[in-house]
């Protein structure tokens, strides 16, 4: 990941190596950016590039932000789906929509995810605590935009309430990660053995989270 700024913003691109003879670069839906690049392309050659098309990158960015913008909004108005555990439900599904205003639609929807975020990493957390053979002193829900999840030197964990929109095993991926780091701290090479020794495909759920992560949100 590459972060590179742009006039007064800063956006961050994941970088694919290939044999390919030119540089593009490609914007999903999300707005998740990838810069396509031949084996060995330096740094300042790919800052170049992205920066080189930044008026552009930018106009993109900003109309995917303002097409979800307006999405929320009618989803919230309509019968609106909004994801779940992995899967998508319809907002009456969820929450009780009956005479509720938008506000409060928000509010409630806020909440519902906070309450199950809390219900499944603790039940997530009994099982893998047993397998890693550690145990956390407590753990609480967040809002985050920066962060998954944290676990501080007292054992303490935090996690994003926005996780109970995940598939279960990338919540499990996070939970896991949290655990280690009651083993290891920082993130040797030690850490990620003992995270793949409970979960060997952690970097599919990590590349998961980097890629939909952006559209996990309220």
């Amino acid at each position: 990941m590459m972060k590179i700024e742009l006039g007064q913003e800063q956006i961050e691109v994941h970088v694919e190596y290939g044999p390919r003879k030119k540089i593009s670069i490609h914007i999903d839906p999300n707005g998740w950016i990838t810069v396509k690049a031949p084996t060995h392309t330096g740094d300042e050659l790919l800052i170049h590039a992205v920066k080189r098309h930044g008026d552009q990158i930018l106009q993109q960015l900003h109309a995917i932000e303002a097409s979800r913008a307006e999405t929320k909004v009618k989803a919230y108005e309509a019968e609106g789906k909004f994801l779940h555990l992995g899967q998508y439900y319809f907002l009456h599904e969820l929450i009780d929509t009956n005479g509720r205003s938008l506000e409060e639609l928000q509010l409630d929807l806020k909440k519902f995810y906070f309450t199950s975020c809390k219900k499944v990493i603790g039940e997530r957390i009994k099982i893998y605590q047993k397998q890693l053979k550690v145990t956390p002193k407590s753990f609480k829900i967040e809002e985050s935009h920066t962060k998954w999840g944290s676990c501080n030197s007292a054992k303490h964990l935090t996690f994003n309430y926005r996780l109970a929109m995940a598939p279960i095993e990338v919540i499990d991926y996070v939970v896991i990660h949290e655990l280690c780091h009651l083993v290891h701290m920082n993130h040797d090479r030690s850490f990620w053995r003992l995270v793949g020794s409970v979960m060997k495909d952690y970097k599919d759920k990590e590349a998961f989270l980097a890629r939909y992560g952006q559209a996990m949100t309220l």
